[in-house]
């Protein structure tokens, strides 16, 4: 997740690496280089990141202005707005923001599985469980207390990823607009930084382990809430509320986790955050969303913007068989099991990939109109390409996606 948009990352490590004839693919405002296509443009329709071409890529995350991809052997890319040190790195150009991938090498000597993007901060988790942040540090959102000669505490930015959770054995890392979030090995959730809108509750950048959840299996992270996923099937809000995106019927915040009303006869095999708004999907691919409803981003329909205080099917996405929603700022993403992606929500700047700025509630399927891989056989030459995997951001998606040939 990150303030004003999000990214589903906890879907990173499950889903297929690339092949050689893989791309991934980019749409979406560009204004701070966070296509990674070379230059700042926007662009209606999908794109090649040309440059990541030569990896092997297993993920990637798109944030509210910048973007980061993981390669299968570790190496971590990261591109776009890096002027609270975002990317992990300091740029030879002294320039505030990067158009080309580049890689973290201050994480060159470990082999990084997942990771996530806040608000303007980054946490990175690497095989054996250590946990990395960098980026912005004002709320503590990175973990570290640094403290000047008389005691007081320092909050300046981290450029070079550094430790943090230093205690723990993580498995999944989420980032909120000002907070961090941390999955570890046992099931167990950890959070430390300003976990609302600044001056509601107070910050720690020490972490803090959340009471009431046992066995969780997933974790996602909005803005300024969450959700976690338990191993029963049961999943739970906690944070703010203002949209009804905690699900439970109000719009009331909780410091501590609630379970989410409407769900308990579903099996839920994933969940997702969005800037202000949720989503989950059950085993049978169908799709419920709740919270901030604004510009269509729940998919209800154009006639239906209102936000929800309790999950709803989304009707419109029924029969697709969905396997994979990211929720972005003010739009959202679903991927079929047959790799196709449907977006919705807010269209300006070309961030729902159909080539018009129409902002609508009605899932629309993104057209994947680019060449196909080179040097193919001739009986692969007849195929089309599918998505593996999506990510939405503030303002832009990403996505990898591989060439299927046609079956004879």
């Amino acid at each position: 997740m990150v303030l004003f948009s999000s990214a589903a990352t906890h879907t990173a490590q499950l889903k297929p690496v690339m092949d050689s004839h893989s791309h991934i693919i980019a749409w979406g405002s560009g204004e701070d280089g966070q296509l990674g296509i070379g230059n700042n443009e926007e662009r209606g329709w999908v794109c090649v990141v040309k440059s990541l071409q030569p990896h092997r890529l297993r993920s990637v995350v798109a944030g509210s202005r910048n973007s980061l991809a993981i390669a299968d052997d570790g190496k971590l890319f990261t591109w776009g707005w890096n002027q609270r040190g975002t990317l992990g790195y300091l740029s030879e150009t002294q320039t505030k923001t990067e158009n080309i991938p580049g890689q973290v090498k201050a994480l060159s000597g470990v082999k990084i599985v997942q990771a996530a993007i806040g608000g303007w901060h980054c946490l990175a988790v690497d095989d054996q469980g250590k946990a990395y942040a960098w980026g912005g540090n004002e709320y503590g959102q990175c973990g570290e207390e640094p403290k000047d000669d008389t005691g007081r505490l320092l909050r300046r930015d981290i450029v070079i990823p550094q430790r943090c959770a230093p205690k723990l054995v993580v498995r999944q890392v989420a980032a909120g607009g000002t907070h961090s979030v941390v999955l570890t090995r046992e099931g167990h959730v950890w959070t430390w930084g300003q976990p609302w809108p600044p001056g509601d509750i107070k910050q720690i950048s020490v972490p803090v382990r959340v009471q009431g959840l046992e066995n969780v299996r997933l974790i996602a992270v909005g803005a300024f809430h969450n959700l976690a996923l338990q191993e029963d099937g049961t999943l739970w809000a906690w944070g703010n509320n203002e949209y009804g995106q905690l699900g439970t019927g109000d719009t009331q915040p909780r410091s501590q986790p609630i379970p989410v009303q409407g769900l308990s006869d579903l099996t839920l095999v994933d969940i997702a955050a969005g800037g202000w708004h949720s989503t989950a999907l059950t085993d049978e691919g169908e799709v419920y969303g709740w919270g901030r409803g604004e510009h269509g981003r729940l998919g209800f329909g154009d006639s239906d913007k209102s936000s929800k205080m309790v999950p709803q099917k989304v009707q419109l996405l029924a029969g697709e068989d969905i396997v994979q929603v990211s929720c972005g700022g003010t739009h959202s993403v679903a991927l079929t099991r047959d790799g196709r992606m449907f977006s919705f929500g807010r269209g300006d700047h070309g961030r729902l990939g159909y080539g018009r700025k129409v902002t609508t509630g009605q899932p629309m399927e993104v057209p994947m109109n680019i060449p196909p891989p080179q040097n193919l056989s001739d009986s692969a030459a007849a195929g089309h390409w599918i998505s593996k995997l999506v990510a939405c951001g503030g303002r832009h998606t990403l996505a990898i996606v591989e060439w299927k040939a046609n079956e004879s």
